[in-house]
């Protein structure tokens, strides 16, 4: 039933998109987020769709758990499960330092190399985020719970639309019921 609200909500913003891609000039908006308070921005989050990448593939139930260190960076643990809720348990654990950008960080889960992570949109409470990188091959939709509203999460695809990331290139996250 999840599955089958996440597909109309897709086709509902692949139909209003394509309305309006006349107005995109085909070039990407990776602008984050003007204010993030990092202490509200820490905690779990759920991931609700994802672009498919080599790292996470094939893992549903996939979380992201951000805490302080005591070096003043971020630790960031991914956990997820493979093929299934019931499946082995993947973890990642890495960590996270800001930059001078508001909403710009960098995360590192291998030695020194450093990927950016952008929060392109977000949510006055801290609820959900949009989140990307310096190109168009990268892009999450995270919450707080498991499931977002439905118009929420319509306005979240349009968000990202409007960047011009395509909403038909996510994959749903299965995830366990809160």
């Amino acid at each position: 039933m999840q599955k089958l609200n996440y597909l109309v909500v897709v086709f509902s913003v692949l139909f209003i998109g394509f309305g309006c891609q006349s107005q995109n000039s085909g070039t990407m908006d990776y602008s984050t987020v003007k204010e993030l308070d990092v202490e509200r921005y820490l905690g779990t989050w759920y991931e609700i769709a994802r672009y498919d990448h080599r790292f996470e593939r094939d893992l549903v139930g996939v979380t992201a758990t951000y805490s302080k260190r005591d070096d003043g960076e971020i630790e960031v643990v991914n956990r997820g499960y493979k093929n299934s809720l019931n499946g082995e348990l993947s973890e990642a654990v890495g960590k996270a330092k800001l930059t001078d950008e508001p909403g710009k960080l960098k995360v590192s889960f291998f030695w020194i190399f450093y990927a950016d992570y952008n929060v392109l949109e977000l949510d006055e409470n801290y609820q959900w985020a949009l989140i990307g990188s310096s190109n168009d091959k990268y892009l999450w939709i995270l919450s707080r719970t498991t499931q977002l509203d439905e118009h929420v999460l319509i306005g979240i695809l349009k968000k990202a639309e409007q960047r011009g990331y395509s909403a038909s290139k996510l994959i749903w996250v299965k995830q366990k019921e809160q």
